[in-house]
């Protein structure tokens, strides 16, 4: 005889996809440093560990979603842990993202001798603000506001609505991701030029991919 849960919390059963998941980020890693120094097979390697990546995203989400609905796993301890974890997460963004512009802001409020003493450094061609990365920021800002709308029409219970808004954030963020790549490819300047170099890239770059 099984016997009964005497608990509200859910023992997670034993799961393929965190190794899974593992593997293609290995893979994605180690396939984009090869790309990135034109080794043979890198650009292949890149494509399987992205398509890996996307695969293990889809059925581990999946394997959440029963747990959640047809199981009825996710009772409020558990729904509780799950929004502290998620407000753990975005408190370490926060510090992340703090430590590259703390970094930025440093660098160019008291610039060292190492750099020459000026900022931006010499012979760093820098962007324009008022051009794409303007552009991008409002894109940004739009795309929070679109899933806060589908946030809001969730909790509503107006289905139709929130598909739209949720179909008009990820349109924002390929939109926002292709300026993105358009500005690293006509920036005068690479990751391994000086610090400026390096913090714009790091911070850009996180973003995108976070």
């Amino acid at each position: 005889m099984i016997e009964s849960q005497r608990h509200s919390y859910h023992l997670v059963d034993p799961s393929p996809w965190p190794i899974s998941g593992s593997l293609g980020a290995l893979a994605t890693t180690v396939g984009g440093v090869m790309y990135m120094h034109s080794f043979q097979g890198g650009a292949t390697l890149l494509s399987l560990g992205l398509i890996f990546l996307l695969y293990t995203m889809f059925v581990w989400w999946r394997d959440v979603l029963r747990e959640s609905t047809l199981e009825g796993h996710h009772t409020k301890v558990v729904q509780l842990g799950l929004r502290y974890g998620f407000i753990l997460f975005i408190v370490s963004e926060v510090m992340f993202f703090f430590a590259f512009f703390w970094a930025f802001f440093h660098s160019s409020l008291a610039p060292t001798v190492e750099i020459g003493g000026i900022w931006p450094p010499k012979g760093i061609g820098v962007l324009d603000p008022w051009e794409i990365p303007f552009l991008n920021t409002l894109i940004l800002l739009s795309s929070g506001a679109a899933v806060t709308w589908a946030h809001h029409a969730i909790l509503a219970g107006k289905e139709k609505r929130a598909v739209y808004a949720l179909v008009a954030t990820v349109l924002l963020a390929l939109v926002f991701t292709g300026f993105q790549g358009m500005e690293y490819y006509q920036a005068p300047f690479t990751i391994s030029d000086s610090i400026y170099g390096s913090t714009f890239f790091l911070a850009t770059g996180f973003m995108v991919f976070m």
